[in-house]
């Protein structure tokens, strides 16, 4: 069911099919390239490793992950026509969908062969509250993965204690934040993302001073062999909205990464 605007609250559903293209849904290729495209291959996207590493909220934050499928919830009229291009049309946006996601129910279909490491697949949300980023993920929910499809839920509850806050790296503060889900989920204006969290990385060769501060995989290679590596698919993604209240766009937002 398509719908927009203020939806009733027992119809506000969003849906999308891989099988019909992107939809708006990115991968992501780095800090300095931005997004790029997803593959899609006998109706689904496809992430496969070895994948960029997210070192935006490195300790002092909470720690590295690798970004796979993130879907932009607002288009501002800055919104990177870059992102528009590797995504084509992002149905949530087109569709009205809210972006207040207290207690909404996301569903997805995943299949995949990875080798962890550590990591869990994860939803992360990323919102603008006041005048920095707050990333949080739902790491009391991972997302099983294993060779045969299978369907997934998570519930997105206001609860602190089931997300982690990531803050930031040192010297990104004036981007990225602390403080509650609860603020992030009350007008998601930013992405969706499902992630890979905690990674564990770890320089490939000794190094002076304090690896956190400079940029993993950038400034300094890492050793592979301990990060995950494989390949996730995705064949579907629902979210039922528990309230139907559209939240008015805030501004000109985009993936901070």
């Amino acid at each position: 069911m398509r719908v927009s605007g203020n939806c009733p609250v027992s119809a506000c559903i969003y849906r999308h099919q891989f099988s019909d293209g992107p939809g708006g849904w990115l991968g992501w290729a780095s800090n300095a390239a931005g997004a790029k495209a997803l593959t899609i291959e006998a109706g689904a996207a496809i992430s496969t490793g070895p994948w960029w590493i997210d070192y935006n909220h490195a300790p002092p934050g909470g720690g590295y992950l690798s970004i796979l499928f993130a879907l932009h919830t607002v288009h501002g009229p800055n919104f990177p026509q870059q992102f528009k291009d590797a995504g084509g049309m992002n149905t949530f946006v087109a569709g009205g969908f809210p972006l207040d996601f207290t207690n909404a129910r996301l569903t997805m279909e995943i299949c995949g062969h990875l080798n962890p490491r550590g990591a869990h697949l994860v939803l992360l949300a990323q919102a603008k509250v006041g005048e920095r980023y707050q990333n949080h993920v739902l790491a009391s929910q991972p997302v099983a993965v294993g060779p045969e499809w299978s369907r997934t839920s998570l519930n997105l509850a206001p609860d602190d204690a089931q997300w982690i806050s990531l803050g930031s790296r040192e010297d990104r503060t004036a981007t990225y934040g602390h403080g509650s889900i609860r603020d992030v989920l009350r007008c998601l204006n930013a992405d969706i993302i499902l992630v890979l969290y905690p990674l564990d990385v770890r320089p490939l060769m000794p190094l002076s001073g304090d690896p956190h501060a400079i940029r993993a995989g950038e400034d300094y290679p890492v050793d592979p062999a301990y990060l995950p590596e494989g390949s996730i698919s995705i064949r579907s993604i629902e979210i039922e909205f528990a309230s139907g209240e559209l939240v008015p766009e805030t501004g000109a937002l985009e993936i901070r990464k």
